[in-house]
């Protein structure tokens, strides 16, 4: 899960690996920083490397506002997710304070009270694929519905809405076309607009009551904190559980350890976490800065390469195998320090709940369909399967 309003959290801004036009800018001589464009044109510094990924995130000279954002470097068109975000003259005080406010609603005391029922949705959805035979779609029927409806009981976004935030979210997301990832927003916007009104009149037991009940926020402030926790609430869980499904069924042995050894699925997820496409976190510098060599001036846009950092050798010893037993090294998908995902503790619950059942439930479980059939959804920033067909 991920926030950026505050940034309270960041595992939506993995995507498409930012060295594909590489090649178009001059390379500095430093495996740890280089010059690259994004997809969009616009020039960046790429950090590469376990280490200088993990202190860069705790690095106050950067962040994720920018002094003119309308001229701002950008690495896509996604309204939300490709380029600065925030106000640049308060950015550390206001992603504080927000992290601070936020903290109760998905800290690991809140998880663990809302786990049964995590784990309950988990069986439902479960049993409703294994009533429809022997295949199914697990993208469709467990990794997309299972993270929507977690995330709308937490804020308090009616059940019937789910259908209109997946339609809003892939738009949101949308790399390439400005137009309807803008025109996703304001209705989205708009819509929580009009929950927050609700709840103002009928509050719940749910993050958007609470957070009405802060005499400091404002309804805008609420809008636009509620709207970035519904859309990473449920966008990035939703990758994570087709993904790690599809690394663990297109590496069988792996599978089966897993199915007889479920004691391993707490560390199975964090290797999962790990292994998978997690490239270009969004960073501005704030000042004119050196680093690692490399004069980086005020406002320029920095990419933090979590895909080098998660497969750093020096880190993580044959670093693309996946190993559901390594027990060396700590992932940064979640990001590190004071940019740690305020939202990981809700992924994790989640995925423990689905691996768990899966591995149950369905031992003998199987890809429908070859490797090599399996699509991404290249035009969304944040990437994930179109589809992940199974048999069991």
């Amino acid at each position: 899960m991920t926030s950026e309003t505050s940034e309270t959290s960041e595992t939506s801004e993995t995507s498409e690996t930012s060295e594909t036009s590489a090649s178009a800018c001059p390379f500095t001589g430093n495996e740890t920083i280089r010059r690259v464009r994004t997809e969009v044109g616009d020039e960046a510094w790429l950090i590469s490397g376990h280490e200088p990924v993990r202190e860069l995130f705790a690095d106050r000279r950067l962040g994720r506002a920018h002094p003119t954002p309308e001229t701002a470097a950008r690495k896509s068109n996604s309204v939300l997710f490709g380029g600065p975000i925030g106000t640049f003259e308060t950015e550390p005080e206001d992603h504080e304070r927000l992290r601070t406010m936020l903290n109760p609603f998905f800290g690991p005391q809140r998880m663990r009270e809302f786990r049964p029922r995590v784990e309950a949705l988990t069986t439902e959805l479960l049993n409703e694929l294994a009533a429809g035979g022997d295949s199914g779609d697990l993208h469709d029927q467990l990794a997309i519905p299972l993270p929507m409806m977690v995330i709308s009981e937490l804020m308090g976004a009616p059940a019937a809405d789910r259908d209109k935030f997946r339609e809003w979210s892939a738009a949101v997301f949308h790399k390439y076309d400005a137009a309807k990832s803008g025109q996703a927003g304001a209705e989205w916007y708009s819509y929580c607009k009009e929950l927050v009104a609700r709840k103002r009149v009928e509050p719940g037991d749910d993050v958007f009551s609470r957070l009405c009940e802060n005499p400091e926020l404002t309804d805008k402030v609420i809008t636009a904190v509620g709207m970035v926790l519904l859309v990473i609430g449920h966008e990035s869980t939703v990758i994570e559980i087709s993904l790690g499904m599809k690394y663990l069924l297109t590496n069988l042995d792996q599978w089966q350890l897993l199915v007889e050894r479920p004691e391993l699925v707490n560390n199975a997820i964090e290797e999962l976490l790990r292994v998978h496409e997690n490239t270009g976190f969004i960073r501005y510098a704030r000042e004119d800065l050196d680093l690692y060599g490399a004069e980086v001036r005020r406002g320029d846009l920095v990419l933090l390469d979590i895909e080098s950092a998660n497969h750093d050798p020096a880190v993580f010893s044959d670093s693309r195998r996946l190993d559901i037993t390594r027990k060396e090294g700590a992932h940064l998908t979640f990001g590190y320090g004071r940019r740690f995902c305020i939202g990981a503790p809700l992924a994790r619950v989640e995925l423990q709940s689905v691996y768990t059942q899966l591995v149950s439930r369905f031992p003998d479980m199987r890809l429908a369909i070859s490797p090599e059939e399996l699509r991404m959804r290249e035009e969304i920033a944040t990437r994930g399967l179109v589809s992940l067909p199974v048999t069991w």
